[in-house]
């Protein structure tokens, strides 16, 4: 079986940046917009609108997990909304049955859950995420308005991992290592965690 990492994160962690440059340390292959690409790809939508649905907009009525009724969605609307559920979860066991490789988000560590993957979750404190977002472009916010975006994507991530795994986003019972990122080099971060990787499937095997 291969080796696989999933990596679930709060926005402006570096949860993305860890994941990256994990998979260049160990030399595993890494998914991450891959996936909204493809899905877009076999289900003929947009990427826009995939990636609205599968991370940012999830609809509270739509039981994926289990069975129910569907009353409160367009039966158009509902197609799409279950097509991309079912490529996102197709996609993800492709990937991870194709190479050793570490998965960003999406689910990845619930939907490969029979194929023990390592569940990391990354997080922070609100002040160095502000920072890392400015970093990368947010400049044009204020402090306020900054604040309530991250805040608010973290929301959507729970509430879409909430209801497609019926587990407790960042619940560290649900994961294999969580990472607190403030004040700390990422680079210098996934090389310790490669090691404390090696060292884990090293025990495990």
């Amino acid at each position: 079986m291969n080796k696989i990492i999933t990596v679930g994160r709060e926005f402006g962690s570096g949860g993305r940046e860890l994941g990256r440059r994990l998979a260049e340390t160990l030399g595993y292959a890494y998914y991450d917009q891959e996936i909204v690409s493809e899905i877009a790809h076999r289900t003929q939508l947009s990427e826009h609108y995939v990636h609205q649905i599968i991370e940012r907009r999830p609809f509270e009525s739509f039981p994926i997990h289990i069975g129910g009724t569907f009353q409160t969605l367009p039966y158009t609307l509902l197609e799409q909304n279950s097509s991309i559920i079912r490529e996102q979860t197709n996609i993800i066991t492709e990937m991870a049955e194709k190479s050793d490789c570490v998965i960003v988000g999406r689910c990845a560590d619930y939907i490969l859950r029979d194929m023990k993957p390592f569940r990391i979750f990354v997080y922070a404190g609100m002040e160095n995420k502000m920072a890392r977002c400015r970093a990368r472009g947010g400049e044009e916010m204020s402090d306020k308005e900054l604040k309530k975006h991250i805040l608010d994507v973290d929301k959507q991530r729970s509430n879409y991992y909430n209801m497609y795994t019926d587990r407790v986003w960042g619940d560290k019972i649900n994961y294999d290592l969580c990472v607190n990122t403030s004040g700390v080099s990422i680079k210098f971060l996934s090389k310790v965690i490669a090691d404390f990787y090696r060292e884990f499937i090293g025990e495990q095997g």
